[in-house]
């Protein structure tokens, strides 16, 4: 890039940040009538815009194949009515949802009468750097705009005209409710240089909130200037335990693994006792076939299923496609060790009869959700009521699991006094 386009790209970027800034004080203090008005206006102006957002996302989809684009991730791509109607459904219900912003967390009153309280306050810019799905775009400008913050947009290239037609429609109807024009913005260049410019806008953008492959979060967290909420990727696990109903564990196991392979939380491999590994492995290997996932086991698991032999690498993979990871254990204790080695502390489940082994495996596993006797595939937040979410936050600070209307708060302490001075 010739320094002049650098510079212009540079200036492009603060230009964003400070109209955010500005912009949040506003959100600040913005009615929640104001704010639930935006969001229904907005999703009434998705529903009648679908052949339009169609339209854009085709245009994305025929790059995207011609790029090479492998099945599972144009599977993200695509913009379905099903999905368009997801979004629009999830800003509703992201408007019917109680505002956090002004909860009081706590109060109490100190001996000396002065009355201190922690009172929920919007982080102030939010920025979002995502891949893929489209989405994302409105679903975190909506959780943004409830929870009254600003925030600047960055989509992956392969999605540049179905994230522009959202945005648009996002900002029109959020102007005609009475929102700040700069509530939301996305940035409307593909160069890869804008991400880092991005990243060093820390006067003007409180947190950062990646989306996508391990290389570009590896990225982020190397440049950023500013705080990030991430994770890295999505290796999850379902458990098989010997005390397992295992036409239960093998509905769960397809489900987690079958019904969207592309997403984080997708099971990526499947561990199961060495009690039931007999009963269990030829069944559900026969079904993993039949919907064309390839299996890897290890050396135990070929032991009673043909499949490929699993390396060290598999264990770590995180596919987002039909690929599937099988180890065979000898004991609880083995399964929750594997998956604290190996996990990226995302999403894990337990499939047992047995309360005691339930009890222990929620307990030691160091994951952001945990289940027992349930799909992965529910880790979302729509799934969890939280109307949706900007991502699966595996961090511990200052969030962990979906990141949704109060996760995009902070706290304020605010002290009310009568003239009380300090000895």
């Amino acid at each position: 890039m010739a320094v002049a386009d650098a510079a212009a790209l540079r200036d492009e970027l603060q230009r964003i940040g400070k109209q955010a800034r500005r912009a949040s004080d506003s959100l600040r203090s913005m009615s929640s009538t104001v704010k639930n008005a935006a969001l229904l206006e907005i999703a009434r102006r998705l529903r009648e815009s679908a052949p339009l957002l169609k339209k854009e996302n085709a245009k994305d989809l025929a790059a995207g194949q011609a790029k090479g684009l492998r099945g599972a991730m144009l599977d993200r791509l695509e913009l379905t009515d099903a999905r368009i109607e997801g979004m629009a459904v999830g800003l509703e219900t992201v408007a019917a949802l109680p505002d956090p912003v002004g909860e009081i967390e706590s109060q109490v009153v100190r001996p000396n009468g002065l009355r201190i309280a922690q009172i929920r306050q919007p982080l102030g810019v939010v920025g979002i750097i995502y891949e893929s799905r489209p989405n994302v775009t409105a679903d975190a400008a909506g959780l943004c705009l409830k929870s009254g913050n600003a925030c600047v947009l960055r989509g992956g290239s392969e999605a540049i005209h179905s994230n522009l037609a959202i945005a648009k429609i996002f900002v029109d109807g959020a102007v005609s409710a009475e929102a700040p024009e700069h509530a939301v913005q996305l940035i409307g260049t593909t160069d890869r240089a804008a991400v880092g410019e991005m990243l060093r806008l820390d006067r003007y953008i409180d947190v950062i909130v990646p989306r996508g492959g391990k290389q570009l979060i590896e990225r982020i967290y190397d440049e950023s200037r500013i705080p990030v909420v991430a994770h890295l990727d999505g290796v999850c696990h379902t458990y098989v335990h010997e005390g397992a109903d295992l036409a239960m564990a093998k509905s769960i196991c397809l489900n987690a693994k079958l019904q969207r392979p592309s997403v984080c939380n997708a099971m990526e491999t499947m561990i199961v006792d060495a009690a039931v590994a007999e009963a269990f492995l030829p069944d559900v290997a026969a079904a993993f076939g039949e919907a064309g996932c390839e299996l890897r086991g290890c050396e135990r698991t070929r032991e009673h299923i043909e499949c490929a032999e699993a390396t060290e690498d598999d264990w770590t993979a995180e596919y987002l496609d039909t690929i599937l990871a099988i180890k065979v254990v000898d004991s609880l204790e083995d399964a929750i060790a594997h998956i604290n080695e190996f996990g990226s502390h995302h999403s894990d489940a337990i499939v047992t009869d047995s309360y005691s082994a339930s009890e222990r495996f929620l307990d030691a596993v160091d994951s952001a959700t945990v289940y027992v006797n349930a799909s992965t595939y529910f880790t979302d937040g729509f799934m969890f009521g939280l109307g949706a979410e900007i991502g699966i936050s595996t961090s511990k600070l200052h969030c962990r699991g979906p990141m949704a209307l109060k996760e995009l708060t902070s706290l304020k302490y605010v002290i009310r006094g009568s003239g009380q001075i300090r000895q």
